[in-house]
């Protein structure tokens, strides 16, 4: 179901964007703001209607208009056209024109700064900004203005006398004159030069993200003691505003477009002085062309420094781009801080256990026999009996062993790179070492990256060399030829496409790992010797409960309302799949593959049945094993309000003292030969310091159909709703 175009939230957008942020809150401090000198902001308002509206009517992406990326820009051009020119028709004109121009450019930019994966930043306002001031020296009939003299008039007929007193009490506080900068250069932003602006910027801004906040006085103090290091006279900050290049520059590399930690701080400290050296050598050039230096230095150096970044070869400077922007630093800091809690021994592509069944590791990782050195990351498979021998009868024959002439599979997607099937097999106990790795098989997956399947039994390899190859698909038998005195299967990871290649330290994906009869879940790891491992055996009743295919709808009806909720099954431009609630707009991201469904993101209201959903489902497997239980953990911005992660914010870059848990039980199964009936109990659970804060259980019942009922239990209350999958 397409959503129309949100025309309301493209304009706050546009406003809360000069900060980085999509915040309906600050953005309305922010308009507010804009309309302490009445006319200034009416330009402002223009300029963004200009913009916004245009940008729809030329067709340019709707994510990127709803999110002010063109607003802002047109924004800032219209407020220093407003603050600096007489209102009339010839001002609303140039004013339009200057928002189609600032357009212009910023799409100008997006094509020319955006394929190097950088924001445009102000650049389109700065460049704008000096065309028009150079242009309108030669606009006779376009007046300065001349209403600073009547801001407390325009203040009066806003709010009355009480309005008026305020902004004069703030402007005669008797604070340090580095307190008054601060606040001043917030109001410059907005082109705003008096102390009460500023301080609504700075609630505004500390309601939006205690981060920004705090990287904004780190950003304007470092520049402050910096300024007092090298004797320039810090009154030139004052009096020019130039103030929020500072904190612009440290909010964008402490913590929005880096993740924010103890080391994107010191980088944010790093950076001042760097800024403050561009703005004062700056500020000299455009004077030859009396042209402010506007936010021409955060632009510069912000740039610079994200653009430097792309070069390094390894991270062990701990700055880590953002990749998925979420708008707040907290929740960007949160969000990676999870995903590599969850996924961070993923990699690109995911190898599973080449065979079907339950084998067990006879040599792991650096092994007695073989696996050292080069080849010291590889696996020795065999299969074994409950007592934990290998072979039957005697075991002096090849047939007596359990896993020869089982079938090996494909690992992964694949093309064939190199086959070797003419190697005898061995007699017991001998051993091949003139063709060491014995019957052969060679996967190309990516171009650094092969698996490679050995001591294979002769004549039973079914590919050739350029086959393609899906994970599962039947390749050949376990044999024992080459270096094997026994029959078992070697099984490694490698960079390069040799036979004999030294070895990757490469992790199995979702392999289940059994203890006498327990059972437990490894997403991403490295077996073990001893370890017994197998492929996740899927339940048919659980796949089709949460194995969502694009196109699908839900259909849910609660206890205590008629009326039925209905989600829908989609995927993005970008092939995400998600599912969204026709009532709330609410959403569920997620990612499935064939044994698995993770919730990744959310969005919406916490009140609506999909988040709760989200929380029941947020890992689940789709073998069922009773007993097996499934822990992970959640973004704290996704389990706790606002509100209690206040304090937690302002700490977070460098501890955490919250948590959210999650862990999911498989507790009961019956099954018939017509029938499949089981339960599954999730329970979140928050802690902060150690101690529990809220606690919320779920329970999915599943039958052959699917999911059959979804019931929450939070605070002494339980919901119940049934499922209809359409």
């Amino acid at each position: 179901m397409k959503r129309e175009f949100d025309f309301t939230g493209s304009l706050l957008n546009s406003y809360s964007q000069i900060f980085f942020s999509d915040n309906r809150l600050f953005a309305g401090i922010l308009i507010l703001v804009t309309f302490v000198d009445f006319y200034t902001g009416l330009f402002g308002l223009l300029a963004v209607l200009t913009t916004t509206l245009l940008a729809r009517y030329l067709g340019f992406h709707p994510f990127k208009i709803h999110q002010g990326y063109y607003g802002f820009n047109s924004l800032l051009v219209g407020l220093g056209l407003g603050i600096f020119f007489q209102p009339g028709p010839l001002l609303v004109l140039i004013v339009i024109l200057a928002s189609i121009l600032t357009l212009f450019i910023a799409v100008s930019c997006e094509g020319i700064i955006g394929k190097y994966a950088l924001p445009y930043l102000s650049i389109p306002f700065v460049v704008s900004m000096w065309i028009l001031t150079l242009a309108s020296r030669e606009f006779q009939a376009l007046g300065l203005n001349e209403r600073g003299i009547y801001t407390l008039n325009d203040l009066y007929i806003m709010g009355g006398n009480s309005l008026v007193q305020v902004y004069d009490w703030w402007n005669q506080l008797a604070i340090h004159s580095s307190i008054r900068a601060y606040f001043l250069s917030l109001g410059a932003i907005l082109f705003q030069y008096n102390m009460l602006t500023g301080i609504l910027v700075a609630v505004g801004l500390l309601l939006y993200s205690r981060i920004a906040f705090t990287l904004s006085l780190l950003g304007f103090y470092t520049a402050y003691f910096f300024y007092l290091l090298i004797g320039a006279p810090f009154s030139e900050v004052s009096y020019s505003y130039i103030g929020f290049n500072y904190i612009l520059t440290a909010i964008a590399t402490g913590g929005y477009f880096i993740i924010p930690n103890k080391n994107s701080y010191v980088w944010a400290i790093l950076t001042i002085p760097l800024v403050a050296v561009m703005t004062i050598g700056l500020s000299r050039i455009l004077a030859v062309f009396y042209l402010p230096v506007y936010s021409l230095p955060f632009n510069v150096l912000s740039l610079l420094f994200l653009y430097v970044l792309k070069f390094r070869v390894d991270n062990r400077a701990n700055l880590t781009p953002v990749l998925i922007q979420q708008n707040t630093p907290e929740k960007n800091l949160y969000s990676y801080l999870n995903f590599m809690e969850r996924f961070g021994k993923e990699s690109t592509v995911p190898v599973h256990l080449p065979f079907f069944g339950e084998w067990i590791v006879t040599q792991g990782h650096d092994g007695e026999y073989t696996h050292q050195d080069r080849w010291r990351h590889a696996w020795d498979f065999e299969i074994a009996d409950e007592t934990g021998q290998t072979w039957k009868n005697s075991g002096d024959f090849r047939e007596d062993y359990f896993c020869y002439d089982k079938t090996v599979i494909a690992p992964a997607d694949g093309t064939i790179e190199t086959v070797v099937d003419d190697v005898p097999d061995n007699t017991i106990g001998e051993r091949n070492l003139e063709q060491n790795w014995g019957n052969t098989i060679l996967i190309k997956h990516e171009d650094d990256l092969f698996t490679k399947l050995s001591h294979l039994k002769p004549d039973s390899i079914q590919v050739k060399p350029g086959d393609k190859v899906r994970k599962g698909d039947m390749l050949a038998r376990c044999g024992n030829s080459g270096n094997s005195p026994y029959p078992h299967l070697h099984f490694q990871v490698q960079q390069t496409p040799h036979i004999g290649s030294e070895t990757l330290d490469y992790p199995i994906c979702n392999y289940m790992l059994r203890q006498d009869r327990e059972f437990s879940l490894k997403t991403y790891a490295i077996p073990e010797k001893g370890n017994r491992v197998s492929a996740v055996q899927v339940n048919s009743a659980l796949k089709k409960a949460f194995h969502f295919i694009p196109g699908e709808k839900i259909r849910f009806t609660l206890e205590d309302d008629s009326e039925p909720l209905i989600w829908d099954v989609k995927i993005n431009e970008f092939l995400n799949t998600y599912i969204e609630c026709r009532k709330s707009g609410s959403k569920a991201w997620f990612k499935t593959d064939d044994a698995m469904l993770y919730f990744t993101h959310f969005e919406g209201t916490r009140d609506s049945l999909l988040y709760h959903f989200y929380c029941a489902a947020f890992r689940v497997c789709f073998g069922y094993y009773k007993g097996l239980v499934i822990e992970d953990s959640f973004p704290l911005s996704m389990v706790f309000s606002t509100k209690d992660l206040i304090f937690q914010d302002f700490a977070a870059p460098f501890i955490r003292y919250k948590k959210g848990q999650y862990q999911l039980s498989y507790t009961s199964l019956e099954e018939t030969l017509s029938d499949t009936h089981l339960l599954l109990e999730s329970v979140v659970t928050t802690y902060s310091f150690g101690k529990i804060r809220s606690h919320t259980s779920y329970v999915c019942d599943i039958d052959n159909g699917g999911l059959k009922t979804f019931s929450i239990h939070q605070k002494s209350r339980t919901r119940k709703a049934l499922c209809a999958t359409e």
